[in-house]
């Protein structure tokens, strides 16, 4: 009987875990490998290799998620591999894929520092993405508008022009909106629009009902910010766009993005210096992670799997025969333990526990599998329910290797100290599994790894350790070693040579669909989630330490709000949703609108957050809607010492 029990701050793992009689035992690293080593056998034996899964970390270096996903497609013979990128980023690679046929942000963020003007949507980089804001602000300084579009006016806005507080989920009418302005203004790029794209009559009729009067209705924004913004975006000479987990992480998620680079496509601000769209990451390595092939339908370099000259490519490389068919995702994965269909998972670094909407159910979906194997520096809640807990080394310290940023640019890092004794290097424990199972592929450097996975990826061949070395960083693609490519991608599409200009980008038409989870008398506020500065994801990697910045977890709510319900600030309420309820201090702050409150996932050990979000997924990229649950928000009468007394319900 797996128990889910955290304590914190989390120590770093020092001897491989067993799970016997209910409880983890220390082990030694042969039984846990022989183990492990056995469980995934007997899993593919008696169920077949689809029902195995692979969670790879996108905190760890491209060399660890290309030998993660190398395991699990030729090891255990599936594509079933993904890893957080689901969580967050998996709609801007559906959608620029789509638009654009690579899932990279276009941009380098030296553009942001000499560009006209700048869209932050979705998203706090203040907080979220302080290495890309200083950007932003060099870029500020510089003479750039700045217009930031967020329900929250965040720490981000407070340097904008103008700041845009959209309703939550209706980020599809405001960019209809601005496209419909753009139009009817005659500010259109019609020379690219002929040149570089298709669909757009159809895009033009599409987005007609969505008058400034009729988005200002929707979004809460007022129509002549709404036409501020659209006439700045389409006049700029040059323009960044950019966006995170306030566009991602929606039911509509893909759709979303896909109406973001409408509006790149009508003002020609793509392809090139100092015109872009940016989704910015949130961990070290997302980017990486996709890249190296760590997702189900792609291999090394964003190769599709369905293609068979490229699967013939690798079948031949890795001496393997490769299924004709995409994997499941994160979000599949877990569908799938529902149906009995998914019986062992191996995570590395990751802490779905923490990280997925719904806990409750996550619990219960991993309680069903007959083996959990977790590699990982520290004991997680995730780490806490599994069988077999292999101690790692993967902290960007402590490894050789790379990783790739938002703007897809490939550094190299070299180890700077030694793991704590016991814990081992993540590539090692993935070879010594591999080895146990009938393919002994040693101990490969993480140099030998990453000229391996060169040579299968053309984006990435030109990059060798030296190159990169040199450089301080090489973007992404770099097909040989003796050249290195714009920083900007599709510039392809500015050129007069039809052979040269390649496939043109469609427009997206993308409806409005309101959030799943519906505001009504019982749940009148609209609970959106996110990061702050002082913490860091699931708190794993942030817990142990203390800080006068670490106030651990708020309910952020706005003063009217907190007047109209008889709130002090600090005082501690419970909040619920559909799903579940959690007691939390109130923050009040002028940054929430009326009926918006705001919360994060940092801090397990004192609120868990995910009870209340909701499992509602988008269809193409399974990326959860972690930015919309309905709540309601009740006082609690508690005396110093007494038991909890009912709450006193406070409606909106």
């Amino acid at each position: 009987m797996r128990s889910d029990r955290h304590s914190t701050p989390y120590e770093r793992l020092t001897r491989p875990l067993i799970r016997e009689g209910g409880e983890l035992r220390p082990a030694s690293w042969e039984e846990a490998l022989d183990r492990a080593a056995a469980a995934f056998t007997g899993s593919v034996q008696q169920h077949g290799p689809n029902a195995f899964g692979m969670l790879s970390c996108a905190r760890a270096t491209n060399e660890m998620n290309y030998m993660a996903q190398k395991f699990t497609r030729v090891v255990i013979g599936t594509h079933n591999v993904d890893s957080c990128n689901r969580t967050c980023h998996a709609p801007s690679v559906a959608g620029l894929s789509a638009a654009f046929g690579s899932g990279g942000g276009t941009s380098s963020y030296e553009e942001v520092e000499n560009t006209d003007l700048i869209v932050v949507w979705g998203g706090n980089p203040r907080f979220a993405h302080p290495i890309f804001f200083q950007h932003v602000l060099k870029g500020v300084h510089r003479g750039a508008r700045l217009f930031v579009v967020d329900p929250r006016r965040t720490s981000s806005a407070q340097w904008a022009d103008r700041w845009l507080g959209l309703n939550v989920g209706t980020d599809i009418p405001l960019a209809h909106a601005i496209g419909r302005e753009i139009i009817h203004a005659g500010l259109t790029n019609d020379t690219f629009i002929k040149r570089a794209t298709t669909g757009f009559e159809q895009y033009r009729e599409f987005v007609e009902p969505w008058t400034l009067a009729a988005a200002e209705a929707e979004t809460g924004v007022p129509a002549e910010a709404i036409r501020e913004l659209a006439h700045a975006y389409a006049l700029a000479e040059r323009a960044q766009l950019s966006w995170t987990l306030g566009v991602t992480e929606h039911h509509n998620a893909t759709d979303n993005v896909r109406a973001l680079i409408n509006l790149s496509l009508l003002t020609g601000h793509v392809g090139r210096y100092g015109s872009g769209l940016q989704p910015l990451r949130g961990q070290n390595n997302v980017q990486g992670g996709g890249d190296m092939g760590a997702i189900p339908d792609r291999l090394v370099g964003f190769q599709d799997i369905l293609d068979p000259d490229i699967r013939s490519r690798f079948e031949k490389a890795w001496n393997t025969t490769l299924q004709p068919n995409r994997g499941r995702t994160l979000t599949q994965m877990f569908e799938a333990m529902d149906e009995g269909e998914l019986k062992a998972l191996y995570v590395i670094g990751e802490n779905p526990v923490q990280s997925e909407p719904e806990t409750t159910k996550t619990v219960r979906r991993l309680a069903t599998l007959d083996h959990l194997v977790v590699q990982d520096l520290f004991l997680t809640r995730t780490a806490q329910l599994a069988d077999i807990v292999l101690p790692a080394s993967a902290s960007w310290c402590e490894s050789d290797g790379t990783f790739t940023n938002s703007e897809r640019r490939v550094q190299l890092v070299r180890k700077a100290l030694d793991p704590p004794p016991g814990a081992r290097d993540d590539i090692a424990i993935l070879c010594d599994i591999a080895e146990r199972m009938g393919h002994p592929w040693k101990h490969p450097t993480a140099e030998e790894v990453w000229d391996e996975l060169r040579a299968l990826s053309p984006i990435h061949r030109g990059m060798s350790y030296t190159r990169l070395e040199e450089h301080q960083g090489i973007q992404w693609p770099c097909y040989s070693e003796d050249s290195l490519e714009p920083g900007y991608l599709h510039g392809r599409l500015w050129s007069a040579d039809p052979a040269e200009r390649g496939e043109p980008a469609p427009f997206g038409l993308v409806g409005h669909s309101p959030p799943v989870d519906l505001l009504d008398d019982d749940y009148p506020f609209r609970l959106t989630t996110g990061r702050r500065l002082d913490d860091y994801n699931t708190g794993v990697q942030s817990s142990g330490f203390s800080s006068p910045l670490r106030r651990g977890e708020t309910l952020d709510i706005s003063p009217e709000d907190a007047e109209r319900l008889g709130l002090a600030d600090g005082e501690t309420v419970r909040v619920s949703s559909r799903r579940g309820s959690v007691l939390v201090p109130v923050a009040v702050t002028p940054a929430m609108r009326a009926g918006l409150v705001f919360m994060t996932f940092h801090f397990p050990d004192q609120v868990d957050t995910q009870l209340l979000t909701i499992d509602a997924t988008d269809p193409i990229a399974g990326t959860a809607e972690y930015k919309a649950a309905a709540v309601r928000i009740d006082k609690v009468a508690q005396a110093a010492g007494a038991a909890e007394q009912p709450p006193v319900p406070a409606s909106a």
